[in-house]
């Protein structure tokens, strides 16, 4: 299976690296399509940008560093969700398939969305790929329960050690009352 991730992740990054230069290099070529998505985010976020070209280009520049992450095996869970959500405005500025008015066009961008969505889902398997170790979450989960067995086995020992502490006291109670003078 390592073999299949060394090989599949750079695969995978490749469309993202080479996007992102393409973008980076005319961002202009994109930013009419990206006018109605960038805008919107920029509202919503207000530490980005209101320009849609700086908003192409940081788009661009983000595909770009965690797709070369994703394709090195470095940070591959957080780049590859850094490139889920990336992808999502892109394809939504991109390949708005359901407003072109040429059947031909409208086939070639559905395509296109197609493609960003099988990307997407090619990017969530990966985020969630964890080298065949247990998840973080199952770690939590797994060290909880042994601390509660731990707290419950040290809980029953102090509680032995206790009724044998007071076993021992009321033992040596009747001892001392034993050598006292009836009276």
């Amino acid at each position: 299976m390592a073999i299949l991730r060394k090989v599949a992740r750079p695969l995978l990054a490749s469309v993202f690296i080479s996007g992102g230069i393409r973008t980076l290099r005319d961002p202009h070529a994109v930013a009419g399509a990206a006018e109605p998505v960038a805008r919107p985010v920029a509202m919503r976020v207000p530490q980005l940008p209101d320009d849609t070209v700086r908003l192409v280009r940081i788009n661009s520049a983000v595909q770009v560093g965690a797709g070369v992450l994703l394709a090195a095996g470095r940070f591959p869970r957080a780049s590859a969700l850094v490139l889920a959500a990336s992808l999502v405005p892109t394809t939504l500025a991109g390949h708005a398939w359901w407003k072109a008015q040429d059947p031909e066009e409208r086939a070639r961008q559905r395509v296109q969305f197609t493609k960003n969505l099988s990307l997407l889902g090619g990017l969530l398997i990966a985020a969630a790929d964890t080298h065949g170790k247990p998840s973080l979450a199952y770690r939590s989960r797994a060290a909880a329960t042994v601390g509660a067995r731990s707290v419950r086995r040290t809980g029953n020992a102090v509680g032995a050690a206790v009724a044998d502490k007071a076993h021992d006291v009321r033992s040596a109670a009747g001892a001392v009352r034993e050598h006292l003078p009836a009276g």
